[in-house]
């Protein structure tokens, strides 16, 4: 028996939690696309959206858009680069940079920050829902908790293949929805000229930004399974862009022209409920299928436990706290949300300053105290800086601890 029929024999996993992404596991870019695309449709991203079309007028929006979508998108295709490059998952990027041991802080705060996002997505489709259906909303949170559970835990396979019914599906009637808003509203200048002149455009950039920053930190749990590192970067870049744009229009136009900052109460206005339904399902359960998987891989990097297993502990926890998560802990999350930006803004300034150490699978450090506390003091500075861009902010704290570090390690040496 040859060494590849021994690996396979001895293969269990087949989303390799533990382990980087052999070559013979690689797929193309259509692939990655549609999971990368199927990542960014996610509602409360229309929510924001919706902020800017109150906010802003279109010249505003249209800046917003393209300046923080340029921002959000170059972060994470460094990180797709990374994560192609290496065939390692975040958590598994995390050991490099964090140790082996203090990757278990960076694996606690992905994994809590993306299984109360899985809950709260849950209970933004069940209680709406349940709502129109007229029918118990424990009920239905507890049906689609679990039928998004086992599709995350099935793997990447099961993630292409709802990205792939979900996002033509999101892109056909999202576009029907703006454009009858656009129509009946006399179009889009006049639209945005309703509400405009809240916030400004430094303001609008950050809520761009700060909208699907600390999901792309993830970017390497999906993205690693590309052919190569120029479909990994090509598709994310495309996809963080593109995707996140199309949600804030849909939310823009439609919080501007009916006073909704969700496209699920947009269409139901505009009488379109069974549409409205199937957009709400098909954009969460994308969204929440890798913010799961996410979840998943990184209690599998704490325990050692092969992810499918974690990712139905995780799934079971997210659904039985939804409703409670959506009510209570929203804000809680959202300041949790400041701590990841700094694990992924590390994680880059290591891999390209350390490089060697990411091919070295025997190279272990058990705890590398300046990148942990760059998280922490990152992710205050986030929350309590009054000015500048949070997730911009916290960034550029993680990164003085960085070098600090590395400074201070070179001279001991």
């Amino acid at each position: 028996m040859s060494k590849h029929e021994r690996e396979k024999q001895h293969q269990v996993d087949a989303d390799y939690s533990l382990e980087a992404v052999p070559t013979s596991a690689r797929k193309g870019f259509w692939n990655m696309f549609f999971v990368m695309l199927g990542f960014t449709f996610f509602s409360a991203s229309m929510s924001v959206g919706a902020k800017l079309g109150n906010g802003l007028d279109l010249s505003g929006f249209a800046w917003a858009c393209l300046i923080g979508g340029l921002i959000l998108s170059a972060y994470c295709g460094i990180l797709a680069y990374i994560g192609s490059s290496t065939g390692l998952n975040m958590d598994l990027l995390c050991r490099k940079t964090f140790g082996e041991k203090g990757s278990y802080l960076s694996s606690a705060i992905l994994g809590f920050t993306q299984i109360g996002w899985f809950g709260v997505g849950v209970a933004m489709f069940s209680i709406p829902a349940a709502e129109l259906l007229g029918v118990n909303a424990w009920a239905l949170t507890i049906v689609a908790g679990l039928l998004m559970t086992a599709t995350a835990a099935t793997g990447m396979k099961a993630l292409e293949i709802v990205s792939y019914i979900s996002v033509p599906l999101i892109v056909v009637l999202g576009m029907y929805s703006m454009i009858t808003a656009t129509g009946e509203g006399g179009g889009l200048t006049a639209i945005f000229a309703q509400s405009a002149g809240d916030i400004s455009l430094v303001t609008g950039i950050g809520y761009v930004i700060g909208s699907f920053i600390s999901g792309g930190t993830a970017t390497p749990n999906f993205i690693r399974f590309a052919k190569n590192s120029k479909i990994a970067v090509w598709t994310t870049v495309i996809a963080f862009f593109l995707g996140n744009t199309l949600m804030f229009c849909f939310g823009a136009v439609g919080g501007a022209f009916t006073g909704k900052d969700d496209i699920f109460y947009v269409m139901i206005a505009q009488g379109l409920a069974i549409p409205a339904l199937i957009v709400l399902g098909a954009n969460i359960w994308t969204t929440n299928n890798n913010a799961l998987y996410t979840g998943g891989l990184a209690i599998s990097n704490v325990s050692g436990v092969r992810m499918k297993f974690t990712t139905w502990i995780a799934g079971i926890v997210g659904t039985a706290l939804a409703i409670w998560l959506y009510w209570n802990f929203t804000g809680w999350l959202n300041i949790l949300n400041c701590a990841l930006p700094p694990i992924g803004a590390i994680v880059i300034l290591d891999f390209f300053k350390n490089r060697s150490k990411f091919r070295d699978a025997d190279r272990r450090v058990t705890v590398n105290w300046f990148n942990i506390a760059g998280i922490v003091v990152g992710a205050v500075a986030a929350n309590v800086l009054p000015w500048g861009i949070a997730a911009i902010n916290a960034m550029i704290v993680a990164a003085v601890c960085f070098f600090l570090g590395e400074l201070l390690g070179k001279k001991h040496n």
